[in-house]
């Protein structure tokens, strides 16, 4: 197996004593862990960071094996790390797709929204420009993964495009959360659900 696509990083663990098990998002292949050799190394630590798009090269002998992984950088979001809010929403939409996509099987929709996300918090001066395009991404996932909501009983914000004021943001997110948890983080790590808790009690913080 050889793959070469570019892709956005989900989630990086530390593997051994110096590599990395890599999971990253691609648009044509869906999901695909690797490993990376020297993935926590000084060289490697800053582009291997969740939301970063990198070029990745993947090689393994069968379809069973875990991937050797080998990345070039292409775009880097570090430096918005460095900021709580921020940091707190891509480590939450990064987490989702790694914790709850299967791998291997390609989301475009999701691929897209992924990155249009990402791009809102970087580009946006304050949470306002990205809060409701985030409930809008947690939509699109459920949907796609067969938890599609009824369009008749949901905000009329996730409904319709546009902006929209705090009190109607937060009525979005409550939607998507509630089914988030009914439909998808169940089952999953028990730091999910605390992970996105956080992210709209730092919201709610941001706005008081």
């Amino acid at each position: 197996m050889h793959l070469r696509a570019e892709a956005i990083l989900l989630s990086i663990r530390s593997h051994g004593e110096h590599g990395a098990v890599v999971r990253a998002l691609t648009e044509e292949h869906g999901l695909l862990p690797g490993y990376v050799r020297g993935g926590r190394s000084r060289r490697l630590r800053p582009v291997l960071q969740p939301a970063n798009i990198v070029l990745g090269d993947w090689r393994a002998r069968t379809e069973e094996q875990l991937a050797a992984l080998t990345v070039e950088p292409i775009r880097s979001r570090a430096a918005l790390f460095a900021e709580p809010l921020p940091a707190a929403a891509l480590e939450w939409v990064t987490a989702l797709a790694a914790a709850t996509l299967p791998e291997g099987q390609p989301y475009p929709r999701i691929w897209a929204a992924l990155d249009g996300v990402i791009g809102a918090v970087e580009a946006a001066p304050s949470a306002r420009g990205w809060a409701l395009p985030l409930a809008r991404y947690e939509l699109l996932l459920l949907a796609e993964l067969g938890y599609g909501l009824d369009a008749d009983r949901l905000p009329q914000e996730l409904r319709e495009g546009g902006s929209a004021d705090w009190p109607a943001i937060f009525a979005a997110l409550r939607t998507t959360g509630e089914a988030l948890e009914r439909n998808l983080l169940a089952e999953r790590r028990a730091d999910l659900p605390s992970a996105r808790a956080r992210l709209v009690e730092r919201l709610q913080r941001a706005v008081a």
